[in-house]
């Protein structure tokens, strides 16, 4: 099974701009889709982006479309989240996921079987 490492969270005032990343290890890369999914305090997990394993396809929530970015980079074993504009409502724990089968729609990214630890993005107003 795949182990999932998040990094790149932290504090930033609204507008502002972070990178997420998640190594991956522990079993093939390319065996898996791969998509970041947050979850604020009191909420359910929200999906936020996925990438397909097999044709590069990109699933964005509505809420985060024109401002995030997810990609993969194989030959790190690395996911990244670049995230621009940020806004106070984007303040949630962030968490990687994978999954051998691809979602067909962001929100269901939080059903993904891998999972990482989440890193905190805080967006100050």
């Amino acid at each position: 099974e795949v182990q999932l490492v998040e990094s790149g969270g932290g504090l930033v005032q609204t507008g502002g701009s972070l990178r997420l990343s998640c190594a991956a290890s522990g079993s093939n890369f390319n065996d898996y889709a791969f998509g970041w999914f947050r979850q604020a305090p009191g909420k359910d997990g929200e999906g936020v982006a996925g990438i397909s394993n097999v044709d590069d396809t990109k699933l964005y929530a509505d809420s985060v479309k024109g401002r995030f970015t997810i990609s993969r980079d194989n030959a790190k074993n690395t996911v990244y989240l670049q995230m621009v504009s940020l806004k106070p409502e984007d303040t949630a724990v962030y968490y990687c996921a994978a999954d051998e089968i691809e979602a067909p729609d962001a929100r269901l990214i939080p059903k993904y079987d891998f999972r990482g630890q989440g890193t905190q993005v805080t967006v100050s107003s």
